[in-house]
């Protein structure tokens, strides 16, 4: 069963998480150098702002603490191709979740082409699919046929064929795909990056580590259901699309005893943040598990398992900023937003980066 969060009685609407933006500073390539970017540091308590850089994120880590890290790998889930003996009629799809068996779902465009047992072909016909279910939103269950004996799996093609799925708000062309990578990415699955782990370094993570901050993965595979916009006027009528999560025994132990020994929990990424708050216990204990979490978190939620956040800048009237919203204050998170756009921060998937602690 997905794991859906019971929701807290609100009167809030999804316009009261909007906020101006002006288009120049939305982010259209990383910054030269990963912990580069900039960071705003939010003191919750005392409510102070300030500004520094990501590689200062190390003044802000105490021995102890532990960063909690999505270690899900994007893959390159976008292809073109067309119809079946119909080369004119031109289609694009975007992988969203394996469903398993080299059965997924899909978002194809043009939707109205992509019938119940339509043939597509792709990468001059290294890779065919046949159009299987029509699920919610006029997403697609797809199979996919490849030459199974030169390939181990459908990944190996995507490698060859696939584009990274960058958002549409990004509108250059990406020169290098890793930096819409993690360092430390390892399960491949995701249609879009947990963004605010691009922000590090393989050498920033080992001097946390130096520190006595321990490292601990958890999964979550971006799917689109995230970044999609909230269509409800009231945002306790929003629901959102499920993902798959796992976390392990041996992360679960590391968090459970470095929090009994008095160390912070902080998540990297909203991604991160949702996972833990997925499989806590009322007492912020860690469970391992595995499956699909839908789990909604807007003001008024209680927080059982994350102390601190590493995020980006998100989208007006996002779920994304009504989870940040939810773990500071929605009014002073809109005044920090508002402190960004004049500080021009940069914003979005490529941009700067928050820590709210």
């Amino acid at each position: 069963m997905p794991i859906i969060n019971e929701k807290p009685h609100t009167d809030l609407r999804t316009a009261d998480f909007s906020y101006d933006l002006p288009p120049e500073l939305i982010a259209q390539h990383p910054a030269a150098r990963r912990d580069e970017s900039r960071l705003m540091v939010i003191d919750r308590a005392g409510g102070s702002i300030a500004h520094r850089h990501f590689y200062d994120i190390l003044d802000y880590l105490n021995p102890g603490d532990t960063l909690v890290v999505n270690n899900s790998k994007v893959i390159p889930a976008r292809l073109y191709g067309h119809a079946e003996g119909r080369p004119e009629a031109a289609i694009e799809l975007l992988l969203l979740r394996s469903r398993g068996l080299d059965r997924w779902e899909t978002l194809v465009r043009p939707g109205k082409r992509a019938r119940l047992g339509m043939r597509m072909t792709f990468g001059d016909g290294m890779l065919s699919a046949e159009v299987e279910e029509i699920v919610e939103e006029g997403n697609r269950i797809v199979h996919f046929d490849y030459d199974r004996e030169r390939y181990a799996n459908i990944y190996e093609i995507l490698h060859e064929i696939g584009l990274m799925p960058l958002p549409p708000y990004i509108t250059e062309q990406l020169g290098d795909n890793s930096r819409y990578q993690t360092v430390y990415a390892r399960e491949e699955g995701s249609a879009a990056a947990p963004t605010a782990g691009l922000h590090f370094t393989s050498e920033l993570l080992a001097k946390i580590e130096e520190k006595g901050i321990a490292v601990a993965p958890v999964m979550l595979h971006v799917g689109l259901g995230t970044f999609r916009p909230v269509k409800a006027d009231r945002i306790d009528e929003h629901v959102m699309h499920t993902e798959y999560f796992s976390v392990s025994e041996e992360t679960a132990e590391l968090i459970n005893t470095r929090r009994a020994a008095g160390g912070r929990i902080i998540a990297v990424g909203t991604t991160s943040c949702r996972t833990l708050e997925s499989v806590a216990d009322e007492d912020g204990t860690i469970r391992a598990m595995s499956g699909d979490t839908g789990i909604f978190i807007f003001p008024g939620y209680r927080f059982r398992a994350v102390d601190a956040l590493i995020t980006n800048f998100h989208l007006p009237e996002s779920t994304l900023l009504m989870l940040v919203s939810a773990f500071y204050n929605r009014e002073k998170m809109l005044d920090a937003y508002h402190t960004a756009v004049e500080e021009k921060y940069r914003f979005f998937s490529f941009g700067d980066a928050m820590l709210i602690q």
